[in-house]
């Protein structure tokens, strides 16, 4: 069995668990949604020019490859080896970047149904896109692997419960300084430096320039490759398959 087979088979796998665990799937896709509704239809982005759902679909679609991706993949991997499933795993071919890779997949496939739900849902609100969608697919996909590499490396290296808060955490911080709901220029100088250099906001920018046909921000674009890069290295270079 070659190695693109093996991983084919974990993915397989990975999609049948994930179709079972139907309120991690709600959860993901209510999230986004209910703050596309509801900055959507409340007066809390006036600062913003043109319409504000010009400004929250790109983010949206960003909070939702961050939820996807770093989240609930991190989440439950990191309960996968706490039961012992990963360990079983190790003593199969499959190897750790081959679970990453499986993984990742996985979650292409759960964001491809949010990225369903939430165009529907901004389109029923009046947004429409007429430039920017492959370049934004692709950037789509880029964060992806760098939200996936992060969730990978937390659930490899630590205990499941240090994991289940330090993702939620790193959740909450990115949404709040990745500017999705709202834009980075509205938070102090300092803070918005750090955040530019996180894959939160580069990942909401270059989509959010990509859709609205603005000038692209190269600097966020090579800080997202970054990420995309070095986040899938760690977690396959420190991935444990079982708790110490």
């Amino acid at each position: 069995m070659t190695a693109g087979t093996r991983v084919a088979a974990q993915t397989r796998v990975e999609l049948m668990m994930t179709l079972r665990r139907g309120e991690s799937l709600i959860v993901t896709l209510a999230i986004p949604v209910g703050i596309l509704v509801f900055f959507g239809k409340v007066d809390a982005l006036s600062t913003v020019k043109g319409d504000p759902l010009d400004f929250l679909v790109p983010g949206v679609l960003a909070l939702a490859v961050m939820a996807s991706a770093m989240v609930s993949l991190g989440i439950a991997t990191g309960f996968e080896r706490r039961y012992g499933v990963l360990k079983r795993l190790g003593s199969t071919p499959l190897s750790r970047g081959g679970l990453l890779a499986a993984k990742t997949v996985q979650v292409l496939v759960v964001e491809v149904i949010q990225a369903v739900v939430i165009i529907g849902t901004a389109v029923a609100l009046g947004w429409h896109a007429t430039t920017g969608i492959a370049l934004a697919i692709g950037l789509l996909l880029i964060g992806t692997v760098a939200f996936a590499g992060i969730g990978m490396l937390m659930a490899g290296t630590l205990r499941a419960e240090a994991n289940l808060a330090a993702a939620n955490a790193l959740f909450l911080v990115l949404m709040f300084l990745g500017g999705m709901a709202y834009p980075l220029a509205k938070l102090p100088g300092a803070v918005e430096a750090v955040a530019r250099l996180l894959p939160a906001a580069a990942l909401a920018e270059t989509v959010r320039a990509a859709l609205k046909g603005t000038a692209f921000p190269v600097g966020e674009l090579a800080v997202l490759v970054i990420w995309a890069v070095a986040a899938p290295l760690a977690a396959a270079r420190w991935f444990r398959w079982e708790e110490q």
